[in-house]
């Protein structure tokens, strides 16, 4: 299989040398598994040691440090199909450590099972992009980031322009992006104004604090997601060289993560720049096993209520808007509360596009309709289908 040319097995006797672990423990449920068979695997995990592109030197330790954390905790097996596939060494050159990624992604991808990439920094974005793009599918990634740059994307790729370099590859897979947990100060206005005139979405830490479930219908709209450390608060996760005093609480990293769990159309997520070298007592070690166990825990609570086709056991609320020129369609699933708003489009490309005409939502968007307003989200949708 592809993974395997690729992928170095964890040697568990070295990360806890004569240890023995408990029946219910991680180790058993990620370290047992039947390689013939993980293509019917419902979750894979692995880490990338790469960090020669990244300001974050060091990270690529990170991987194997939040194991010795992940591997004790505990998870009651009811039929989990989870597998961790071990470590993707460093090439020759950086492009190499991204071929190998890109290779294994769009194997899982391929075969419907979600990987879990441990970074290593966001730089491996692009590798996992490339692997979407080789699915010919439309996506949506979100950044989970206390900024967003987009550097010199004539270079090469970095963590600091790997955006540039997912925006100007062609063919344009990418659909939306969106950013949750941007702290103004670190970003460049002309950033900030660019993604807005493209319709993508940029969300301030503020806002999300505010009550983080804002927060939930964007990550339920993502394809994949990326989950930097560096947008987690210095106290609770010190483990990173361009951490900041601000950001989100440990607890807040671990909705997100489940959050992204519980997504049904997720299908890759990739958490970055942990850095064992600037970690303090492992508690961001910790917090990422954490992360993990929460993405993992979400997984395995999915509804399966994205109303594709089938929408008659949906409550339909249709809302007239600036005197009925304007009708929005939502949706609210039966099975878990959650919204979606219909986007219109009228168009012999709609097949291309029918995974993003249901738009995930709140039921603020909805107030924010019946008070004769166009909810931003559908605006920005509609924007980009134009």
């Amino acid at each position: 299989m592809i993974w395997q040319d690729y992928l170095k097995p964890v040697e568990l006797e070295k990360l806890f040398p004569k240890r023995e672990f408990a029946p219910h423990s991680m180790a058993h449920l990620l370290l047992d598994f039947n390689a013939e068979e993980i293509a019917e695997y419902d979750l894979v995990l692995f880490d990338v040691k790469e960090d020669r592109a990244s300001s974050n030197a060091g990270a690529a330790e990170g991987g194997m440090k939040m194991r010795q954390f992940l591997y004790p905790y505990f998870r009651e097996e009811k039929n989990l199909r989870v597998a961790d596939l071990g470590t993707i060494m460093p090439g020759a050159e950086v492009s190499d450590t991204y071929f190998a990624v890109e290779e294994c992604v769009d194997f899982f991808l391929k075969n419907g099972v979600i990987p879990i990439v441990i970074g290593g920094s966001q730089d491996l974005n692009f590798a996992l992009y490339r692997a979407y793009a080789k699915q010919e599918q439309l996506v949506n990634l979100v950044s989970i980031d206390a900024s967003f740059r987009l550097g010199e994307s004539d270079g090469k790729i970095n963590a600091t322009n790997y955006l540039s370099k997912i925006l100007l590859q062609q063919p344009s897979v990418l659909f939306n992006y969106s950013n949750l947990g941007y702290q103004s100060y670190l970003v460049d206005p002309q950033a900030f104004d660019l993604l807005d005139d493209l319709f993508y979405d940029i969300h301030r830490l503020g806002t999300l604090k505010s009550d983080l479930r804002f927060a939930e219908p964007v990550i339920r709209n993502a394809d994949f997601i990326s989950f930097s450390m560096s947008a987690i608060a210095q106290p609770f996760s010190p483990g990173n060289s361009n951490v900041s005093p601000n950001g989100f609480t440990g607890e807040e990293a671990c909705q997100l993560a489940r959050y992204a769990g519980i997504n049904d159309k997720l299908s890759c997520i990739g958490f970055y720049d942990m850095n064992p070298s600037r970690d303090v007592n492992g508690m961001s070690a910790q917090l990422l096993a954490q992360m993990v166990w929460y993405f993992i825990d979400g997984y395995y609570q999915r509804k399966k209520d994205f109303p594709a086709c089938n929408k008659k056991d949906y409550l339909k609320y249709t809302v007239a808007i600036d005197e009925a020129k304007q009708e929005l369609v939502f949706y609210k699933s039966p099975k878990s509360d959650r919204w979606w708003v219909e986007v219109p489009y009228h168009s012999n490309f709609r097949k291309k596009y029918e995974r993003h005409l249901m738009l995930p939502c709140n039921y603020e968007d909805y107030q924010t309709a019946m008070e004769n307003e166009i909810p931003e989200r559908w605006f920005k949708t509609f924007q980009k289908l134009k």
